[in-house]
C-alpha cells in the first residue's frame, strides 16, 4: 500500500484523514477514548511534518442528516487535549463553516469536520452520489490519509471515493493493522487458535468457514455457543438460540473433524433466571442447562479448558467476548480468556484482540492493553481480513 512517505513534502498542505472516531459515549462523555488515542501517532507525525490536517470521523449511525446527539464536539475537545492544542470542530462538513475552518489552518494545525454521516452521500449505494461527495471533500485538501482502520471494509464516500480523486496513502495505524493482522490471515505460527465469542453465529458464518481451513484450533464462547450446543442435541433452556442456523452449524462441526480442526466448547455455562446483572444464576454443566434460564457466561471449569488450549499457542486471535461482561456476575470467563491470552503471550504468543468488544472488554475489565501482542480499532474488518475478504479502504490504496 501507498505510505505517507509517498506523498513527498507535506509543510504547508492541507491533508484530509479519514479517522475512526465512533467512540462510546454516556450522554457528551465520552467512556473509552481508544480509538481517539489510536489515531495520534499518524496526527502527530502529520503536524510535525507542517500539514493542515484536517480529520473527518463518524459518531453513531445518525439516518443522512445532522443530529445534534452525534455531533462529534466530543471528540474535538478530547482530541485537543491529547494533542495538546486546540481542534476547531466545523459545524458542517463540505460547507461553509468546513471551507472557513480549513481556510483558518496554520502549518501544523488541526480541525475536524463534523460527521460524515450526517450527509446521505456518505454511505449512498449509488456511485455517483458518493463521488460527487468525495469531489467536495476534495476541494478541501491537497492529499487523503487514510487511517480509520475500523471503516476500512465499507465502500463509503471518504473511505474509498475519496482516494481515488486526492494522492492518497495509509496511515501508520491502518498499516500497522494490516500488518498485525497479516500474521494470522497468512501463514500463522502454529500451533494456531482462535477464540470466538459475541451472540450470534449468523455474524461470523464467513470467519467460521475460513478458519476451518487454517486454525488448528477453535474456542467457541458468548451467545453464538448455544447453536453449537443445540447442533450438538444439547438443551439450552431459554439462551440465545439461533434455530437457522443450527444445520449450518452442524456442518461446521463435520468439516472440523475432517479438516482435523480442534472445536472447543464450553464444559459448564452460567445460567440465570433473566437477562439483568442481579439475576439469580447457577454454574451448569453445558448439557444440562435448566428450563427457564439462559447462559450468560462460560463457566469456570470452561475458562480453565480455554486457558489450558491457549497456553501451548504460538498464534491466537480473539474476537468477541465469551459472556455478558458488562455485569460482573456474568464476566469471569472473558476475564480467564483475556489472562490465558496474555500468559500465552509471555511465553512467546503472538496475540491479536479483534476489535469491538473484546478490545472494549480487555480495558473495562482493567487488563494491562500491553499484554496483547496487538489489539485492533476495529471490529467488524478484523472480522472481515480473518473471513479472507478484500477490503475497498485497502485495496483502493494499493501501489
Amino acid at each position: 500500500m501507498k505510505t505517507i512517505d509517498s506523498l513527498g513534502d507535506l509543510r504547508g498542505k492541507r491533508v484530509l484523514v479519514r479517522s475512526d472516531f465512533n467512540v462510546p459515549l454516556d450522554g457528551t462523555t465520552i467512556t473509552d477514548d481508544g480509538r481517539i488515542r489510536a489515531a495520534l501517532p499518524t496526527l502527530k507525525r502529520l503536524t510535525d511534518a507542517g500539514a493542515r490536517v484536517v480529520v473527518m470521523a463518524h459518531l453513531g449511525r445518525p439516518k443522512g442528516t445532522p443530529d445534534p446527539q452525534y455531533s462529534l464536539a466530543p471528540v474535538a475537545a478530547r482530541l485537543g487535549e491529547l494533542l495538546e492544542q486546540d481542534v476547531a470542530l466545523a459545524e458542517d462538513l463540505v460547507g461553509p463553516s468546513a471551507k472557513a475552518t480549513v481556510d483558518g489552518l496554520a502549518d501544523g494545525q488541526v480541525a475536524l469536520l463534523e460527521n460524515v454521516r450526517f450527509d446521505a452521500r456518505e454511505t449512498s449505494k449509488v456511485d455517483a452520489e458518493r463521488a460527487e461527495l468525495a469531489g467536495e471533500l476534495a476541494q478541501l485538501a491537497d492529499a487523503f490519509v487514510s487511517d480509520g482502520f475500523g471503516v476500512v471494509h465499507r465502500k463509503q464516500a471518504s473511505v474509498y471515493d475519496v482516494a481515488q480523486v486526492l494522492p492518497a496513502a495509509a496511515g501508520d495505524l491502518v498499516l500497522g493493522e494490516v500488518e498485525s493482522l497479516s500474521k494470522a490471515t497468512g501463514d500463522p505460527e502454529r500451533p494456531y487458535a482462535v477464540v470466538l465469542g459475541g451472540s450470534k453465529v449468523s455474524d461470523k458464518l464467513g470467519v467460521i468457514a475460513n478458519l476451518l481451513t487454517k486454525a488448528d484450533r477453535l474456542l467457541i464462547g458468548g451467545g453464538m455457543v448455544f447453536t453449537f450446543l443445540a447442533a450438538k442435541g444439547q438443551p439450552v433452556g431459554n439462551s440465545l438460540l439461533e434455530e437457522d442456523q443450527i444445520e449450518a452449524v452442524k456442518g461446521y462441526l463435520d468439516s472440523a473433524e475432517k479438516n482435523g480442526v480442534e472445536i472447543v466448547l464450553p464444559v459448564d455455562v452460567v445460567a440465570a433466571d433473566s437477562f439483568a446483572a442481579d439475576a439469580p444464576h447457577q454454574v451448569v454443566a453445558a448439557d444440562a442447562i435448566p428450563d427457564g434460564t439462559m447462559g450468560l457466561d462460560i463457566g469456570p471449569e470452561s475458562g480453565k479448558l480455554f486457558a489450558e488450549k491457549l497456553a501451548d499457542a504460538k498464534t491466537i486471535a480473539w474476537n468477541g467476548p465469551m459472556g455478558v461482561f458488562e455485569f460482573e456476575a456474568f464476566a469471569a470467563g472473558t476475564k480467564a480468556v483475556a489472562q490465558g491470552i496474555i500468559d500465552a503471550t509471555a511465553n512467546g504468543a503472538f496475540s491479536i484482540v479483534g476489535g469491538g468488544d473484546s478490545a472494549a472488554a480487555v480495558r473495562a475489565l482493567g487488563f494491562d492493553e500491553a499484554g496483547f501482542s496487538h489489539i485492533s480499532t476495529g471490529g467488524g474488518a478484523s472480522l472481515e481480513l480473518l473471513e479472507g475478504k478484500e477490503l475497498p479502504g485497502l485495496t483502493v490504496l494499493a501501489d
